[in-house]
């Protein structure tokens, strides 16, 4: 058996493990990085199946919003047990399809469960607030209800935890939900919605408070365009963004987006380089440089950056790339030729605006001329460049140095997307510069820790070109969610606000 018909075999058992029908057909073919084949044909949906799902979406909505909270968070609580039981069969679809490594995929599934878990909790806290009126005899308060339908269309570099995020909330605030998945990660979507399908199905919730639909990105537009939709999460790059935010917004829509990243950490001079090399590592090579909070930039103070630079390249040569399937493999494919490309023309570009290629960036043979294995780059540059403040989607690193530091956090700010940063430092002055309103204008600031590995715990998003959209912890809920301020005159007179007289 080729180890193309060996993932096939593999994939298909998983499917069947989680319970999901799979919809063989002509119109979307799922593919795996690790070895550039085709696995499955999948049957698509048309612009009118996409206008059905939203009606069906629609009338689930009318029941599942009067259904009270906790309840909804029981059917979460089912679903991220069923999740519990079914993490490593859909960490395999994971790594099939986009290519993740067994340790992150595993995580990106245990990060399904927390915020299932976080959801439930948060179905008996979706709190408003009372406030003291200037009439006597009337209360003023804040309540929060849900929003309607909500369309998720996620991206391929987390095909499951990105959904997870805004489906998990959606449904305990009492929305319906209908998820369009990236057309790279078909199977792992399907997977997901079948184990979210059973748990309806014993909760007895609407059938239809959850749909997932597989078509192309023209075709989702509907979704875009339908008064019905009253809330789009969108999850990829900026020019995605600036697509759907403008039709979102036409029909006077809510658009929630999280957008490419751009991110950097300051080494400052009294950084402990053990822990920044660490740090840096995991965030530029992990999972081949596709996460939004990928590290792309590092600003090394003058008097460490050659012995970071000495040091990152020595680990980068050290890293082994490989098949994500064994244990040993620290950074997979690339998810295309395509990603591979632009890598290459962004290292060129880099040289050719006065960098210098340290290390990497070469092709690594590991399974045939279909797939892009390749060895994370690092190149230091003079200055923050055209090409340094665009985002590469590949493991590419750039080095800058800077001699103060109001130097750097200005290059750190100086690129349209605000997503993620850190700084490295053992000095709390500098530290908390860096968090202040004078220091990093990303929606993500850390210390001592690289750009990526966010908690559920916390809202997750970023500013700028980004998006400004937030999603899972924290009170990413009230995204999902319509505010209305109540009066209530409990008194047998009837005073105006601002001492207004009409009588």
């Amino acid at each position: 058996m080729s180890t193309s018909d060996a993932l096939t075999t593999r994939a298909l058992a998983a499917l069947a493990t989680c319970g999901a029908d799979v919809p063989t057909g002509i119109g979307l073919t799922a593919r795996s990085p690790i070895t550039g084949t085709d696995l499955i044909e999948l049957a698509t949906i048309d612009a009118g199946g996409v206008s059905e799902a939203i009606t069906r979406a629609h009338d689930a909505f009318a029941t599942w919003r009067t259904t009270p909270a906790p309840q909804r968070g029981f059917l979460v609580k089912a679903c991220g047990r069923l999740l519990e039981q079914h993490k490593g069969d859909i960490a395999d679809l994971i790594t099939i399809e986009a290519g993740k490594i067994r340790a992150e995929a595993l995580g990106e599934v245990q990060e399904m469960i927390d915020i299932c878990d976080f959801a439930v909790g948060l179905s008996r806290q979706l709190e408003g607030r009372t406030m003291p009126s200037e009439r006597p005899g009337h209360r003023l308060m804040e309540t929060w209800h849900p929003r309607g339908v909500v369309a998720v269309i996620s991206a391929f570099n987390f095909p499951a935890a990105v959904w997870s995020w805004n489906t998990a909330i959606a449904l305990v605030c009492g929305d319906s939900v209908i998820w369009k998945p990236s057309e790279m990660t078909p199977l792992t979507s399907l997977a997901c919605a079948a184990v979210l399908d059973r748990a309806i199905a014993e909760h007895g919730a609407p059938a239809d408070v959850h749909q997932l639909i597989l078509t192309d990105r023209d075709t989702a537009g509907v979704l875009l365009d339908d008064p019905r939709v009253a809330l789009v999460s969108a999850t990829g790059s900026e020019r995605m963004g600036a697509e759907v935010a403008p039709r979102v917004a036409a029909r006077f829509g809510t658009s929630l987006l999280e957008l490419g990243g751009n991110n950097a950490a300051i080494v400052a001079p009294s950084a402990d380089l053990e822990l920044a090399v660490r740090g840096i590592l995991f965030a530029a090579a992990g999972t081949a440089g596709q996460r939004c909070t990928t590290m792309r930039r590092v600003i090394a103070h003058e008097s460490v950056v050659d012995t970071l630079v000495t040091r990152i390249a020595e680990v980068f040569g050290r890293l082994n790339v490989g098949d994500p399937f064994d244990d040993t493999t620290l950074v997979g494919p690339l998810i295309n030729g395509a990603a591979y490309e632009r890598m290459q023309q962004s290292i060129a570009r880099a040289v050719k605006q006065g960098g210098t290629l340290v290390a990497g960036g070469e092709r690594v043979a590991v399974a045939g001329d279909d797939s892009y294995y390749v060895r994370p780059a690092l190149v230091r540059m003079p200055a923050q460049t055209e090409v340094v403040r665009e985002e590469t989607f590949a493991p590419l690193l750039y080095v800058m140095s800077y001699s103060e530091l109001d130097e750097a956090i200005a290059i750190h700010n100086d690129v349209p997307q605000g997503l993620s940063s850190s700084i490295f430092t053992l000095n709390q002055r500098e530290a908390e510069l860096f968090m202040s309103s004078a220091g990093s204008d990303c929606g993500i600031v850390n210390v001592n820790i690289g750009t990526s590995g966010a908690e559920i715990g916390g809202a997750f998003g970023g500013e700028k070109t980004t998006g400004g959209g937030r999603e899972s912890g924290s009170d990413a809920w009230r995204a999902y969610m319509r505010r209305a301020t109540n009066t209530v005159n409990y008194s047998d007179s009837l005073p105006l606000a601002q001492g207004v007289v009409f009588e």
